[in-house]
């Protein structure tokens, strides 16, 4: 009687560096550098990590969807994340004449 497949995707490591999964038997590296979304993620959403078919993981608390060939070979795949966040403007003082 068939069962139903299940992906393996699994995080073994998070360090100060990058998050290292292993995907199927194959061990790959996260770092920061190229995927910045984990730098300042907790470890409870970077556990949480689901993978719907064999080149796509999904993080659902981050909302980071990542292909496996984009682990494999971030150079492949140059776009690269911005912070959303603003920098801080100080209106300029007003003027005393």
């Amino acid at each position: 009687m068939p069962g139903t497949t299940t992906l393996a995707a699994e995080v073994t490591n998070v360090s100060g560096h990058c998050v290292w999964m292993l995907i199927d038997d194959e061990e790959l590296a996260l770092p920061y550098s190229e995927f910045p979304w984990f730098k300042a993620a907790t470890i409870h959403q970077i556990l949480n990590v689901l993978r719907p078919t064999s080149d796509h993981l999904y993080w659902p608390d981050l909302d980071v969807d990542l292909s496996v060939e984009s682990i494999r070979h971030p150079a492949r795949f140059p776009l690269r994340a911005k912070s959303t966040s603003q920098p801080c403007h100080t209106p300029d003082p007003p003027q005393l004449f």
